[in-house]
């Protein structure tokens, strides 16, 4: 052997091996970080953007809602032993004929902020909870897109981390304490089962429900959702892309029947 030839290939696999390191060290990074996602009270900054599209709305079946909720979750070290994470969805919405002679109406609607206090160690058994006060304001830009009133309850999760399962619950209670008189007061609890299975280069499929119940109304909603997401990186931001199909169990007298979907873009900002 050339004694110029062995460090040639002595520097290739060098770099092969270097090359190698950093792939099983981004998707490690990836995995973690899918695992970070898949648990509502991370320490993890993050901006998701979920796009939902749903039909056959209102009483005639002829209604069609666009929905994109910004999502920004911040968590705020605020002891050595607690967090607290800042949840927001502020929905932007487009929709037509969710009633006769409605039109079209586009613009913001009700923002819901949420506050969980969760300690930063899970429990003896492995449990991973979070609870708060929630709040409803109507920043609806439209009398279709609000619900004209402010309201304010109780939010709470229950999650645990085994493998690559993720499974628990996230729960709200939102009822109205102040607003137009001429409006119907809300009395809504929220309950959201989730399970998640994560893979080792950043993928998971979820399946969750974003169950409401209606207390004044007397009547609820049960959306099965299905969804695949994937980790990445695009050139210096690490962010996590996916969709899912949705499929309405049970909906409202005037509310979205049968099958829809959902698109889903979150910025990540790792510590």
């Amino acid at each position: 052997m050339s004694k110029h030839r062995a460090p040639a290939r002595l520097l290739a696999v060098t770099s092969l091996m270097t090359l190698t390191g950093n792939a099983i060290a981004a998707e490690k990074s990836s995995a973690e970080l899918a695992k970070q996602l898949a648990n509502p009270v991370a320490a993890l900054i993050s901006v998701p953007f979920q796009y939902n599209y749903d039909e056959n709305i209102g009483p005639d079946d002829k209604g069609t809602r666009h929905t994109l909720n910004i999502q920004p979750v911040i968590p705020v070290d605020i002891s050595e032993d607690w967090n607290m994470i800042s949840r927001t969805i502020l929905p932007v919405i487009d929709q037509t004929d969710i009633a006769p002679g409605s039109g079209n109406q586009t613009g913001t609607g009700d923002v819901l902020q949420s506050l969980f206090f969760s300690p930063k160690a899970p429990t003896q058994n492995g449990w991973i909870l979070g609870a708060g006060p929630a709040f409803l304001l109507p920043t609806g830009s439209d009398d279709l897109l609000t619900a004209d009133k402010w309201g304010i309850g109780p939010t709470a999760v229950a999650l645990k981390q085994s493998g690559p399962w993720t499974y628990g619950a996230l729960v709200n209670h939102i009822a109205s304490v102040a607003g137009k008189d001429d409006r119907d007061d809300i009395s809504s609890t929220f309950v959201q089962p989730f399970l998640t299975y994560g893979t080792p280069n950043g993928v998971t499929f979820g399946i969750n429900s974003e169950s409401t119940y209606d207390w004044k109304g007397d009547e609820g909603a049960v959306p099965v959702n299905f969804q695949i997401n994937k980790v990445s990186k695009f050139g210096k931001q690490m962010v996590q892309y996916g969709a899912g199909l949705r499929y309405w169990a049970q909906s409202t007298e005037a509310g979205p029947e049968g099958w829809a979907f959902r698109l889903n873009f979150v910025l990540l900002y790792p510590k």
